[in-house]
């Protein structure tokens, strides 16, 4: 009895397995309602269905829709119409005194061509604009050509051989956003080349962060109320996820740098950097030296967890119908082989913390210790002695 009361006494780095799982259903210790859940294949294939959608997934969702050409006219839009016209013109100073002349009686002989340029012409909310002489025209959706080909239809019974060109000023419906991490951050203007997410990003400057590693930095995609994020890294890694923008997508690139805890009878009590764009649960043990031989228990390996409320509440977790996330702790028995291979599938978080647990019979073996600190320095002298 005294001597399983000095181990009881003796202090320690964390719980054992049996200490978590009387924390579990103790509501005194528990105050926030985490659960414990063994990691399977199951468990992996659920976590992977409910991972951020990739960018690739954006065109896979459009890609029996043709991708935007990038020179249509649409609302915000500024336009620069210019009317070149023949004879008496309707546009030119000039034709108020030649209207004069005729009504005097005076010969005068009209240039051959006149050409105007038009007060820069706005879009408005409804896609139109207003003309003089030609009246309002719709021309959302419609090429620079189309707006130039409408015009002139317009204007052919009061102008003689009317040609009309139209060239966009401003383009605000062919654009994106690009903001957060980059040096210039702006509206970038799209053209018929079809510029892609590292290009837009590109064309803003870049990182801010020139010294950081792009594995610190992560995209985000808005796009028809759709998000998704994917560290700059693998966009750079994937081709595929190089997508075509689209006007009015919105680009955020976040520097975010992405760590990791360990604590219990690991090889390292740290806090590590992932360096990489994605790191599995076996990479992260690893790099910490992994459980240590003599008082860890790797049966139990925990990862603690605030997780997505639509993973807890397929896993049937009690959460509140509001909450977005909520606690949660993973486990696995490393010393069964098989589960080495789902260590490789279990994709790391940042923030994540990991736990090993030490081992039921490590107080034991710090007590014997301690008792042998304290009786060799007799039994030593003693051997002199005699």
């Amino acid at each position: 009895m005294l001597l399983l009361a000095g181990c009881n006494s003796l202090p320690d780095s964390g719980p054992t397995e049996a200490q978590v799982k009387h924390a579990q259903h103790d509501p005194k210790k528990n105050n926030l309602g985490y659960g414990i859940v063994q990691v399977s294949p199951e468990l992996i294939a659920l976590l992977q269905s409910k991972a951020p959608p990739l960018f690739s997934s954006f065109d896979i969702a459009t890609a029996g829709l043709s991708h935007a050409s990038n020179d249509t006219v649409g609302p915000g839009d500024v336009l620069q119409i210019s009317i070149y016209e023949v004879g008496s013109a309707l546009f030119s100073p000039s034709s108020a005194s030649m209207a004069a002349s005729s009504a005097s009686g005076t010969n005068t002989t009209p240039s051959s061509s006149t050409a105007s340029s038009l007060p820069l012409v706005t879009v408005d909310g409804s896609g139109n604009i207003e003309i003089p002489f030609a009246g309002q025209i719709h021309v959302t959706g419609m090429t620079t050509n189309d707006v130039s080909l409408a015009i002139t239809a317009r204007l052919k019974q009061k102008s003689m051989a009317p040609q009309v060109v139209v060239r966009i000023v401003s383009d605000i419906a062919n654009s994106v956003m690009v903001y957060g991490g980059v040096r210039h951050p702006s509206r970038i203007t799209l053209t018929p080349n079809q510029e892609r997410i590292l290009d837009v990003i590109a064309l803003a400057g870049g990182e801010d962060h020139t010294t950081q590693s792009d594995e610190d930095y992560t995209v985000r995609l808005i796009r028809n109320e759709q998000v998704a994020e994917l560290p700059l890294k693998t966009i750079e890694n994937d081709p595929q996820q190089n997508i075509v923008m689209q006007p009015g997508d919105r680009v955020q690139l976040v520097f975010q740098p992405r760590s990791y805890t360990v604590f219990g009878a690991s090889g390292q009590v740290t806090q590590t950097q992932f360096s990489t764009p994605t790191l599995t649960m076996a990479e992260a043990i690893s790099r910490v030296g992994g459980p240590i031989d003599s008082r860890a228990d790797p049966n139990a390996v925990y990862l603690f967890r605030f997780e997505n409320a639509d993973v807890l509440r397929s896993l049937g977790m009690p959460i509140d119908e509001n909450a977005t996330t909520g606690p949660i702790i993973y486990k696995i028995d490393m010393m069964n082989p098989s589960n080495y291979f789902l260590a490789d599938k279990f994709m790391m978080r940042d923030r994540d913390l990991i736990y090993v647990a030490n081992a039921s019979s490590n107080k034991f073996y710090k007590f014997f210790g301690l008792i042998s600190t304290l009786v060799s320095p007799g039994i030593t002298a003693a051997w002199i002695a005699k």
